[in-house]
């Protein structure tokens, strides 16, 4: 964490919650209209093959990961976001870790149609989402907090993570609500996992019908 601290203006930091209110909204629509897309979709490679089951395993790791990414960011971003700068622990390797971490759960949902086209499909669409409300956020925060910001936009990477940049650093006051407020977000990526097996029996039995194919 660093050292010079500056207090946001009156008023912003209700802010700063309407543009994470934002993100949240965001990844649901985004989740949602994937779903709709995908439920006249399949993979090239058939349900119960060694293939399919092998990028559906894959994408429960991803998952696991960014949900766990989402907690670990949680850990040192909860609530001080608007009132200082956090250089510590993933934000000492990239600013947005936990839109990174949540595009990486996205590739992890993407990954439960058994198709490769599925990872890179959801990855691209829900970092390119992410990509619009980071520069929004970028903005608001280099007015809400000076020089101290704009010294860490000059060192640490917007997205793709940095790691030998990587400091502990503090995690400041823990919070638990954030902590389990970040844990319910994270398991709408869950739901995934039951959901495309819903879908891979209806398309099997015809009760779906299968307008296109992914690799």
């Amino acid at each position: 964490m660093t050292d010079e601290v500056k207090s946001p203006p009156a008023g912003q930091t209700e802010g700063l919650g309407g543009y994470q209110q934002m993100r949240r909204i965001v990844l649901a629509v985004l989740i949602v209209v994937l779903f709709a897309a995908l439920l006249f979709g399949q993979s090239s490679f058939p349900p119960d093959t060694p293939m399919h089951e092998s990028i559906e395993m894959f994408g429960v790791l991803l998952i696991f990961l960014g949900v766990v990414g989402r907690l670990w960011s949680t850990l040192y971003i909860g609530g001080r976001k608007s009132s200082e700068v956090v250089t510590g622990g993933p934000y000492s390797i990239t600013r947005n870790p936990l839109y990174l971490f949540s595009t990486v759960a996205a590739a992890g949902v993407g990954a439960q149609i058994g198709s490769f086209s599925g990872i890179i499909l959801f990855a691209l669409l829900c970092a390119g989402a992410f990509h619009i409300v980071i520069l929004r956020e970028e903005r608001y925060l280099k007015e809400a907090l000076g020089a101290p910001y704009q010294a860490y936009l000059a060192k640490v990477p917007r997205f793709f993570p940095n790691l030998t940049l990587y400091q502990e650093g503090d995690t400041g006051s823990f919070r638990p609500r954030l902590l389990l407020s970040t844990l319910l977000d994270g398991l709408v990526f869950l739901v995934a996992l039951p959901a495309f097996e819903l879908i891979d029996g209806a398309q099997q039995s015809g009760m779906l019908p299968v307008w296109f194919t992914l690799p």
